[in-house]
């Protein structure tokens, strides 16, 4: 509870920024402005009626398609509030530099301001026009970004001491789905059809695989049941799974095909050579239950020595104990790859990668960017993927 008041508090103080830097300086009739504060405050509160209600157990259309409005109302004015600043930022520094020469006689201006304040008035309000606009036209390709098939992204990973016999070995990855609200059977569905076509010889489902109970969401993530791959699908917690039901989301991803990795791991044969595929619960599992704690060295307990080591870990966070553990190779997600621009510098704060592959010691880490999205039915400048990693010898 005190999390979600802290939420709260932030996203008033952005909003009423919104207003503050829009509503007041339209000096509008008093009308307007209560119309305009009233959608302000309406839209600070929507997205959480649909989060609590599905906490207490409901689910119908109608809730969903207030899902859809109160999410994109909650992206686009946390994007207006992004251009807000930066505008506000650049306008700040044009007027410290024009002060700055005026005080060292560079400038030509005098000290008195003869700007007319209709005119002055005129001007903030066609500019703050620009920023609406130019916030509508990101959104809506933002929109686009989301809704639309995601990529298919292919990388290739050296790993040392591979055997041949897993030269070109390929594994699916698919990440962050969130199937909630506005992510339903149709697009799981499509993710099933396109990893199927991809033939991998192993599938990871890294966490996060939905937003909600087994009973609102069984019948959407049904399809993955469809997934086929030679040696296995495999799947390990998110931290949204903790929200929505941890036990019985482990459960019906077994029950639908998957090999469940909660700190364990598997041996992988091909024609008499191995390999180690291991998996962890999510990094924060431990504070939901002791039970779940995420541990990469308990993971490979008991392993060969001398085979190459691939660690399913949602976080990417994980990868200092999984280098300590000496794995040659982490997949993980989580982070969307920042899912919209200018929010991806928050993740960095959390996360030591963002996206992409990444070098860390003697392991190498790739962080998907996701292929679903959470909340906002945004992504701009973080396509959602697939990804197919070949692993290739070194």
């Amino acid at each position: 509870m005190l999390f979600l008041l802290i939420v709260i508090a932030v996203l008033a103080l952005m909003y009423g920024y919104i207003g503050w830097r829009l509503i007041i300086p339209a000096a509008l009739s008093l009308h307007w402005n209560i119309i305009f504060w009233g959608i302000l405050v309406l839209s600070l509160f929507l997205p959480f009626i649909p989060v609590m209600m599905r906490f207490r157990g409901a689910g119908s259309w109608c809730l969903d398609i207030l899902a859809w409005i109160g999410y994109l109302s909650f992206g686009f004015f946390t994007l207006l509030f992004a251009f807000l600043v930066a505008k506000d930022f650049i306008t700040l520094v044009i007027t410290g530099i024009q002060k700055t020469a005026i005080l060292l006689g560079l400038s030509g201006s005098g000290g008195s301001d003869t700007v007319d304040p209709h005119r002055r008035q005129l001007l903030v309000n066609a500019v703050n026009i620009g920023v609406l606009g130019a916030t509508g036209t990101l959104f809506g390709y933002g929109i686009y970004g989301a809704l639309r098939k995601p990529k298919i992204v292919r990388v290739e990973v050296p790993i040392r001491n591979l055997p041949r016999e897993f030269d070109g070995f390929s594994i699916a990855q698919i990440t962050d789905i969130h199937v909630s609200h506005t992510i339903k059977r149709p697009f799981v569905q499509e993710i099933v059809d396109t990893v199927n076509e991809l033939n991998p010889d192993a599938v990871a489902l890294t966490g996060d695989l939905v937003d909600g109970s087994v009973d609102q969401l069984g019948a959407d993530v049904a399809p993955l049941g469809d997934l086929k791959a030679p040696f296995g699908t495999y799947f390990v917690t998110g931290n949204h799974e903790y929200y929505s039901g941890v036990e019985q989301w482990v459960k019906e991803t077994a029950r639908l095909g998957f090999t469940v990795l909660n700190n364990e791991h598997r041996i992988l044969d091909r024609n008499g050579s191995k390999i180690i595929f291991a998996g962890v619960t999510d990094y924060t599992g431990g504070q939901f239950s002791k039970t779940h704690t995420s541990d990469p060295h308990k993971a490979i307990s008991g392993a060969p020595e001398g085979l190459p080591r691939i660690l399913l870990a949602h976080q990417p966070v994980s990868i200092h104990e999984a280098a300590k553990a000496k794995y040659d190779y982490v997949l993980s997600g989580h982070t969307h790859g920042g899912q919209y621009f200018p929010y991806h510098f928050l993740v960095a704060l959390s996360q030591p990668y963002i996206s992409g592959l990444h070098r860390h010691g003697e392991t190498m880490i790739y962080v998907s960017r996701g292929t679903g999205y959470w909340g906002p039915q945004l992504r701009i400048g973080a396509r959602s993927e697939i990804t197919l990693h070949v692993l290739k010898s070194a």
